[in-house]
């Protein structure tokens, strides 16, 4: 990612912050978007330095697309919109906790959740 130019006006994610991180190899972060009021469970994407600083400094959730290389800002072509209400990082700087307030449907099929489908069955 990183020969991915940073759009115009950005700036690099704060130091301290990206010192924090333990990336994948290919420099992403698991990044698990959360309502933030029902604790729902909305999908989960990916980000590198430059999808969470774009995330931390606008207020909308920002993510790599592993498929197509590039960044794609929630909401932008559907309409349905995360606002970013936090952002936590976990105890071992691996994995991101977005809470976010979503208008829509988180999931790409129009769900509201990419969790609710597709139960799998628990042996008893």
């Amino acid at each position: 990612m990183s020969s991915t130019p940073a759009a115009p006006g950005s700036t690099a994610l704060d130091a301290a912050v990206a010192a924090r991180l333990k990336r994948s190899a290919d420099g992403l972060l698991p990044a698990i978007a959360q309502q933030y009021d029902t604790g729902e469970v909305l999908m989960l994407g990916w980000m590198d330095d430059e999808a969470l600083h774009r995330t931390l400094t606008t207020g909308r959730c920002t993510y790599w697309s592993r498929s197509r290389s590039e960044y794609w800002v929630k909401g932008d072509t559907s309409g349905h919109v995360q606002r970013v209400v936090s952002v936590a990082l976990d105890c071992d700087g691996d994995t991101l906790l977005v809470k976010v307030d979503q208008t829509g449907a988180a999931c790409h099929t129009g769900d509201r959740t990419c969790f609710d489908a597709d139960l799998l069955p628990l042996a008893r």
